[in-house]
């Protein structure tokens, strides 16, 4: 039996979009674009394929399907800007292939005006149909938050662009189908630009209680006890929370180059950003010395090497770039993580610790990095030397925080 949706990308973006519709009733198929990693568990995939959801290898089929949504990732390129790559090769595979009537609709994390400038041309020399005409286009930015139990597809507001009147009502009718509302934004250039509001939201934020840690830290004043008292605050205020730096797959746009201009307080939180990793290691070496031990042949755990807590996602983990630093400066480094069953640095492994408790009894310094639940933050404070903790997340006065 055809499939009514095609998911072209099985990346971080795609694998949720199938697994909704596969829920939801929607016989689906996927096609991959690249070497991508999708977060779901065993247990959801063997849903999904008990759901009718298989994946396609023959390019042949993106022609048979009512809807084709491209969820091709865009990681940041060597320029820093956005890699189109696989967002230009998913075109160009669905534009040969495309039947008229069909709803194209693009997902993947793009710059304003990508949607009709760069996909409307790639589908319409490769197809010799037009947009808005003879098939239908639009911009849908994806709202995943993967391991979110309490924000699903279902209850998450999907914002929508169509080229056309017409593109909109049929984006509309098929995200009908996935979730409780649809949004309409004017067009596809506003629904893009949705991405790029919501996207640098958070890295500024997450920016400005980074640097509040670092202020917070020379004062002597504990943050973590001001975002407390400050999110009782119940209008103008949101909390985010300070951490060894920001990780994802939501890259940051400062849109350089792009209008003649960018946007100078994301450019600012990016530095801001990426500077914490480093201080996680300016304090990590300050804590040795502060117990008479040098960073160099110093044993220093960490815990946790993901991006997000409980899940094994690695994409631009700030752990990495904490053991690179830790490692230059002498350090043996170790790690530990109950999603992460082996893990190398500087193309050299990192000795994995078996045993949690044992580890940070015998390392000199233990790095909260990332918190997953199965930590037991008590009890790893007892056993621990010293705990160093970047997201606050032990009790007050039981581990050094960030």
């Amino acid at each position: 039996m055809p499939a009514d949706l095609a998911v072209i990308g099985l990346g971080p973006y795609g694998l949720p979009l199938a697994q909704a519709a596969v829920a939801a009733g929607v016989r689906t198929i996927g096609y991959a674009t690249g070497p991508e990693a999708g977060s779901l568990s065993p247990a959801e995939l063997r849903r999904m394929l008990s759901g009718g959801f298989r994946t396609a290898e023959d390019p042949a089929e993106l022609g048979r399907v009512r809807t084709a949504v491209i969820c091709a990732p865009t990681p940041r390129g060597a320029d820093g800007g956005l890699d189109l790559g696989q967002v230009e090769t998913a075109a160009r595979t669905l534009a040969e292939r495309l039947r008229p009537h069909t709803t194209v609709i693009l997902e993947s994390p793009v710059h304003p005006g990508t949607t009709e400038d760069f996909l409307r041309p790639l589908l319409e020399k490769g197809s010799g149909l037009r947009a808005g005409r003879d098939f239908h286009l639009a911009y849908s930015p994806s709202r995943v938050d993967p391991g979110n139990r309490e924000f699903t597809p279902a209850n998450t507001p999907k914002v929508i662009g169509g080229l056309t009147p017409a593109c909109m009502e049929s984006a509309a009718t098929f995200y009908g189908r996935l979730t409780d509302k649809v949004v309409r934004a004017r067009g596809p250039r506003e629904a893009e630009t949705v991405h790029l509001l919501e996207t640098n939201f958070r890295h500024v934020n997450i920016a400005l209680v980074n640097e509040m840690a670092v202020l917070c830290h020379d004062l002597g004043v504990d943050l973590w006890d001001v975002i407390r008292c400050a999110e009782t605050k119940p209008f103008g205020f949101q909390a985010f929370r300070p951490g060894p730096g920001v990780g994802g797959h939501g890259v940051a746009q400062d849109l350089s180059g792009l209008a003649g201009r960018g946007l100078r307080m994301v450019e600012l939180a990016q530095q801001v950003n990426n500077r914490m990793p480093g201080y996680v290691v300016q304090r990590a070496a300050a804590l040795l010395n502060e117990h008479g031990k040098s960073a160099r042949g110093a044993r220093v755990l960490l815990l946790g090497v993901t991006y997000k807590a409980d899940l094994a996602d690695q994409q631009d983990t700030p752990a990495r770039e904490i053991a690179t630093r830790l490692m230059e400066l002498g350090a043996s480094v170790s790690y530990h993580d109950p999603h992460i069953g082996s893990w190398s640095v500087l193309d050299r492994p990192v000795p994995r610790a078996d045993s949690l408790y044992e580890a940070a009894a015998d390392a000199d310094l233990t790095i909260l990095v990332q918190q997953h639940r199965t930590y037991d933050l008590q009890g790893l404070s007892v056993k621990a030397q010293l705990l160093l903790d970047t997201r606050g997340a032990t009790p007050t006065g039981v581990a050094h925080r960030l």
